[in-house]
């Protein structure tokens, strides 16, 4: 279960205040795979980030009774100056995992090479993104935020990333953004569509999707 209680959030842009996450208030429900649906700009990354807490609400608070990982795909959470391996450590203290297992777990799945040795500042953004998957692949989590997660890397690694994204589906559940609608299709089993600061909930995930396509044509 995800509460959100009175959860408002916004930004300055060109002086001008922009609220892009309206009071909401609502309950998602446990145990349900959810594709959040909305155009560009509508504030999905930042509705993710506020759940992971890598972001505060300017109003209001989330209260979870469940693990929830943060957003994979973001690397905001990696320290520029530290090596991949420091990260991963540091990530494994914070969630009282066991480091060796997850190192190792993390320096195969993400076959960074020897850049896992090196500084998160020298690497691309695609390295980065593996990097975050792995570790949070590598840790149990009951609810994965996951963005666009499985577009990345070749066409093996991306292989690679949906079988073990499909393992964690069998006792997890996720909230995930993507543009692939069949992509959501395949993990989601119900929908979320953000338009103006506020959340709408679909049990039918294809009527989640037919009304997201609808506000797209407008």
């Amino acid at each position: 279960m995800i509460r959100f209680e009175n959860l408002s959030k916004g930004f300055r842009v060109q002086g001008r205040y922009r609220l892009v996450i309206d009071h909401l208030d609502m309950i998602l429900p446990s145990g349900k795979s959810l594709a959040l649906l909305g155009r560009n700009g509508a504030g999905k990354t930042t509705l993710l980030e506020m759940i992971a807490g890598t972001m505060r609400p300017d109003t209001g608070r989330i209260v979870s009774d469940g693990s929830i990982s943060w957003p994979v795909g973001f690397g905001g959470s990696f320290h520029r100056d530290l090596t991949g391996a420091q990260n991963i450590r540091f990530i494994a203290r914070i969630y009282g995992v066991d480091t060796d297992s997850l190192l190792a777990f993390v320096e195969d799945f993400a076959e960074l090479g020897k850049f896992f040795h090196m500084p998160v500042r020298t690497y691309s953004s695609g390295m980065r993104s593996r990097l975050t998957f792995g570790a949070s692949m590598g840790i149990r989590f009951d609810t994965y935020l996951v963005d666009e997660v499985t577009a990345v890397g070749d066409a093996a690694f991306r292989r690679k990333s949906r079988a073990v994204f499909i393992d964690r589906m069998r006792h997890s559940s996720a909230i995930m953004v993507s543009h692939s609608m069949n992509q959501l299709r395949e993990f989601c089993n119900a929908g979320l569509v953000l338009e103006n600061g506020q959340l709408r909930y679909f049990d039918d995930l294809e009527e989640a999707i037919a009304v997201h396509q609808a506000l797209m044509a407008a």
